[in-house]
């Protein structure tokens, strides 16, 4: 396996409040490690852990584990070295705790390359403001944009996600009762919202790459307009829409003419489109796209 020697290094946590963090990142080697408190998680483009980690690892985590870096596998890590795991644990994030589970699969509780987007949410919502939370996972985006004291709609196809959100909630001191939560489709969410006439100060939309319900697939690179316009349609005048993609399918301008083409849809006008980029550590990976844009 061979290394990259600029990237032999850890990079240090982001803030003091935060504890959670892409500490390791070659993906030219394809050698990922996230720190979470003291545990790493590492993960590897070839089926073979990097005995080197373990090394570089004294003094800064406790416990190691590894898997292959296969998403259709959807498999708990297997442990390496260190003390062993048994019990979901917390982390924080930009002072927001989250709850972490590394026999949970794929992911783990929340993905650290949205660092800096959950961080905007927090820091743009503000009291009183309705929140969008689609494809929510376990709810990061709906944690922040509450502690500033919107009032949120997290929505996923999981009940799974939905009941770990509300732990997340809880583990915050925010109360799950008063918020909102939908289970389904999240296509079928959307258009269930415009009939309502409900809008939205701002919206989230974090899709998978691709999903399928029944006889309808969704895949970022061809699809984004779409989900774009169905946002748009329910987004206040002024508001804003945290569009993201995790694809290496769609360049930047080409994920930014979609999100732009998806607002023109409902005859919206785009006041603003920042594109914020990864968070530090993950330079030399442009998988994540993300716009923030604000809708007249």
């Amino acid at each position: 396996m061979q290394l990259t020697v600029a990237l032999k290094r850890l990079f240090p946590s982001p803030s003091p409040d935060t504890t959670a963090w892409r500490i390791y990142h070659d993906a030219i080697a394809g050698i990922w490690v996230d720190h979470f408190d003291g545990r790493w998680l590492v993960q590897t483009q070839e089926d073979q852990f990097p005995g080197f980690l373990e090394s570089l690892s004294e003094g800064v985590a406790g416990s190691i584990y590894w898997r292959p870096r296969d998403k259709a596998a959807a498999t708990a890590p297997v442990h390496v070295s260190g003390n062993e795991v048994t019990e979901r644990f917390v982390v924080k994030e930009n002072g927001a705790s989250f709850w972490i589970d590394f026999s949970a699969g794929y992911s783990c509780g929340i993905f650290l390359d949205q660092r800096l987007n959950r961080r905007w949410v927090g820091e743009t919502a503000r009291p009183g403001q309705r929140i969008l939370n689609t494809f929510a996972y376990t709810g990061g985006f709906s944690v922040m944009a509450a502690l500033a004291g919107a009032g949120t709609t997290t929505a996923d196809l999981s009940k799974t996600y939905l009941n770990w959100t509300w732990d997340n909630f809880t583990l915050n001191g925010l109360d799950p009762h008063a918020h909102h939560g939908v289970r389904g489709d999240v296509f079928e969410w959307l258009r269930t919202f415009a009939r309502q006439g409900r809008t939205f100060h701002g919206i989230v939309l974090d899709p998978p790459t691709f999903s399928r319900n029944g006889k309808t697939n969704f895949r970022t690179d061809r699809d984004y307009a779409d989900l774009t316009a169905l946002a748009a349609a329910l987004v206040e005048p002024g508001g804003w829409i945290l569009c993201c993609a995790n694809t290496h399918g769609l360049t930047s301008s080409l994920f930014e003419r979609d999100v732009i083409q998806g607002i023109r849809k409902q005859r919206r006008r785009v006041l603003s489109c920042e594109n914020p980029g990864m968070p530090p550590e993950f330079n030399g990976d442009d998988y994540l796209k993300s716009l923030r844009v604000v809708v007249e």
